[in-house]
């Protein structure tokens, strides 16, 4: 959606690796925002992303407007379930619904053979892959490590909205997410869980929306390890008016 980072950036490169051609979208999608507010603040540079994209390798940059991209049409309502039922699903009714509806529309005019996205947005990335599958879609969804920071923020366009008091508490999210990693597997899953929610209550001003630890495929809650060598630990927090997510893998 723009206000590129190093994230977008590395996925350009990782593209111009695999491919012949190398096409980037930026659409700020009023689709999937639950709240107008956070729509209108969204952070927008379209000619810094351009020139950011021409560095980087991307032949083409496809940014269209809303009034073009959604011509003649008619949004659709597609089974996610149960992606969308966890996790980020409860607190933006509707999100994926946008995020699907959109990203259809954005292939549909592009064509692309592979389409890469960051793994921060962990859900997103399982649902655009489902849909994929169900939809028969004619391109091969693929996910890309995220990109951090040194403190270990992962980059996000949103952390542009963060004030420097306000920078210094996010990075708390990361350290929540490896202090549940300390434990995976040598532990319950609860006492993962609650190592995580213990280091985040060093922070009270960081407001947790969940700390999950899931199914690395399906993204449902896990009770115990049930014999997997993989699970993802997911996070969600309102860090002053920004709303951040991140998440790690767990390995056995």
């Amino acid at each position: 959606m723009g206000a590129l980072h190093e994230g977008h950036i590395a996925l350009v490169k990782a593209a111009r690796k695999a491919g012949n051609v190398v096409a980037s979208s930026i659409f700020v999608n009023p689709l999937q925002f639950n709240n107008p507010n956070d729509l209108a603040h969204y952070p927008r540079q379209l000619e810094q992303d351009r020139s950011m994209l021409e560095e980087a390798g991307c032949d083409l940059l496809f940014a269209p407007e809303k009034e073009g991209i959604f011509a003649d049409f008619r949004p659709r309502t597609y089974d996610l379930a149960p992606l969308d039922q966890v996790l980020e699903g409860p607190s933006r009714p509707g999100h994926f619904q946008g995020v699907v509806n959109v990203v259809e529309r954005l292939f549909f005019y592009v064509r692309p053979n592979v389409a890469l996205f960051g793994e921060k947005d962990r859900q997103q990335l399982a649902i655009l892959k489902h849909a994929a599958r169900k939809e028969h879609w004619p391109v091969q969804v693929e996910g890309h490590a995220t990109i951090r920071a040194a403190d270990g923020l992962a980059l996000s366009s949103r952390n542009q909205r963060l004030s420097p008091a306000e920078r210094v508490l996010a990075p708390v999210l990361y350290r929540s997410l490896m202090a549940t990693n300390d434990l995976a597997f040598k532990t319950s899953v609860a006492d993962a869980q609650q190592a995580g929610l213990a280091v985040l209550a060093t922070e009270p001003s960081v407001v947790l929306d969940y700390l999950a630890i899931a199914h690395p495929e399906t993204l449902q809650p896990l009770a115990d390890w049930d014999g997997l060598d993989e699970a993802v630990a997911l996070i969600a927090a309102q860090v002053g008016p920004v709303r951040l997510i991140d998440n790690i893998t767990l390995r056995r």
